[in-house]
């Protein structure tokens, strides 16, 4: 069973029926238990990170997310607050990422929303895809670090996916990228 981690924000019921459609069964959920116990899970991201954390924090999840060792996959502002701090809100974040999310440069057209191009993949996560363009909406990124796993350029070269050990990000939406982004979802179900 797949957890998609519950709080504040949205987009999670748009990741449970990507999944759905994969077959996958799922439980959105904020029980610290639920999610220490299962197969894998996924923090997806639509919402602001100081309330996001705050939700996090308020459910202890803040303290059980990086003890995990089971595969666990972070969307969008999931990603980033598994970074250490973020600019927004300036929000310290969860550390698994030792890097800081940054607000893209003023005067350009911010958020970054739409197709994109990846490029420098390498990370069983991304393995056998058949094309590199995911769907982006976001104003903040990852640095480029040794966590990258692939890049993106939008004003500037960010990260656009990470990995250390089981933990997973991508800045892009795979529920919102089509079939490509089912291929993601599937091999994160087959870690």
């Amino acid at each position: 069973m797949i957890a998609i981690i519950k709080y504040n924000g949205g987009n999670v019921n748009s990741v449970q029926n990507a999944l759905s459609r994969l077959n996958a069964d799922s439980l959105i959920t904020d029980d610290p238990e639920v999610i220490r116990n299962a197969d894998k899970v996924i923090f997806p991201g639509v919402g602001e990170a100081s309330s996001t954390m705050a939700s996090l924090t308020e459910k202890g999840l803040d303290q059980i997310i990086p003890t995990l060792t089971q595969p666990f996959l972070g969307i969008c502002l999931g990603m980033q607050l598994m970074c250490k701090n973020t600019e927004e809100g300036n929000t310290d974040g969860l550390g698994i990422f030792d890097i800081n999310v940054k607000k893209f440069p003023a005067g350009n057209i911010v958020p970054h929303m739409g197709w994109n191009t990846i490029s420098g993949l390498r990370s069983d996560l991304l393995s056998e895809l058949n094309e590199n363009d995911f769907y982006f909406v976001h104003s903040y990124y990852c640095e480029l670090s040794e966590y990258t796993t692939s890049v993106c350029d939008y004003i500037l070269s960010f990260s656009a996916s990470l990995q250390k050990e089981n933990f997973y990000g991508v800045q892009f939406h795979p529920e919102k990228s089509g079939k490509v982004g089912n291929e993601i979802l599937r091999n994160f179900l087959k870690l």
